[in-house]
């Protein structure tokens, strides 16, 4: 064998490992992008319908009171900044209804009503920093809970992305860097090895 063929032999063997080293990059990219960071929720705010929202950035959020088959609140948890104001609204179902925050930073309470579109507001602060646990009084023992999170000082956990709601993709850079740098890599061998197997025979033969 010659030390032609060795050689193309070798730089074929580092292009398909380059090209492997690309694939499991972009795997690891594509397994963090599949990630979502969400707080971590007591189990008190697990209500009925139990959705999430990750609405942070907004001004404003909204969430029906009486969802689902009428003894619940969607989103049941909701991820905010301080500032935000959280309306509740009425959807008419399920009885009479209100808010109450019972275990948390922040403090406020609706009346008791049924009134279909009757609308709460209560604007966050970062006195709200922190996790808090509302309910619906009158349905409290069936399950009608929800779950504030304020700010960015917030416990998370990773899910599979299905956090029950929109949500931040979490995706680290270095997984992006490591991807875009091993492909640049492989194309750059790649062409290599076209190049050298297309005209590295012609001047050995000279």
């Amino acid at each position: 064998m010659s030390t032609e063929d060795v050689s193309r032999r070798a730089l074929l063997r580092t292009a398909g490992g380059t090209a492997a080293a690309a694939g499991v990059a972009a795997g690891v990219a594509g397994s963090a992008s599949a990630q979502e960071e969400v707080p971590v929720w007591p189990s008190s705010v697990e209500g009925n319908v139990n959705s999430y929202t990750d609405a942070r950035g907004q001004d404003e959020v909204t969430i029906a009171v009486g969802a689902g088959d009428g003894l619940a609140f969607d989103p049941t948890k909701v991820w905010v900044d301080p500032g935000t104001t959280i309306v509740w609204e009425w959807t008419g179902n399920g009885g009479d209804h209100n808010v109450h925050a019972v275990e948390g930073p922040a403090s406020f309470e609706s009346q008791i009503t049924g009134e279909e579109g009757f609308t709460f507001e209560y604007e966050t602060s970062e006195e709200d920093a922190g996790i808090t646990h509302y309910q619906c009084d009158p349905h409290s023992q069936v399950g009608m809970h929800g779950g504030i999170a304020v700010g960015g000082d917030i416990e998370t956990e990773s899910t599979g992305g299905d956090g029950g709601g929109a949500g931040v993709v979490f995706v680290p850079e270095g997984a992006k860097a490591l991807s875009v740098a091993t492909f640049i890599a492989m194309v750059a061998t790649l062409g290599m090895a076209f190049f050298f197997l297309r005209y590295g025979g012609e001047g050995g033969g000279e």
